[in-house]
């Protein structure tokens, strides 16, 4: 199924449509803006933050390779490198070779590395505390937006493959 068939029917857009995908769109952007700053005061690059974020929160049983990694954060495996490169040598990460394949390596954060993410994550956990209720508003109002205004649901099926 394409974003195509997933939106047949929803083509239709209202001014409040649009209304909500800016709301949307500014709360998701004002988050963002205040993680970055949070990163750069903590003496981190924002993506160093997002992958050392990415790390602790893998899900159980994923690998913490550099693969996995620039999957998580939706970036270029050499990008990855880069960043695992940077955090290794500011005392952040550790590299270990694989067990069985030692051409593997696999990403750790460092005493020091667990130490600034969990002052980062208090904090952002603070900051959607506060924020948090007008970004689901705008999320819940922007999902809700084509149902609510007249135009036509999604079809069963597209409705079912997104659940």
């Amino acid at each position: 199924m394409s974003c195509y068939d997933i939106i047949r029917g929803m083509e239709t857009l209202t001014l409040s449509d649009y209304e909500s995908l800016a709301e949307l769109r500014y709360q998701i952007r004002c988050f963002l803006s205040f993680s970055e700053q949070a990163a750069r005061a903590a003496g981190l690059e924002p993506r160093q933050h997002q992958l050392m974020l990415g790390l602790k929160g893998l899900p159980r049983g994923a690998r913490p390779t550099i693969g996995e990694l620039a999957e998580r954060l939706q970036i270029q495996h050499h990008s990855a490198v880069e960043l695992v490169n940077r955090l290794a040598a500011t005392g952040y990460l550790r590299r270990t070779r694989g067990g069985e394949d030692r051409r593997e390596v696999l990403v750790s954060l460092t005493p020091r590395g667990e130490k600034v993410l969990r002052r980062l994550s208090l904090h952002h956990r603070a900051e959607l505390r506060s924020a948090g209720p007008m970004l689901v508003k705008a999320l819940l109002r922007a999902m809700r937006g084509a149902r609510s205004n007249g135009s036509r649901p999604r079809t069963a099926v597209a409705t079912r493959k997104r659940a």
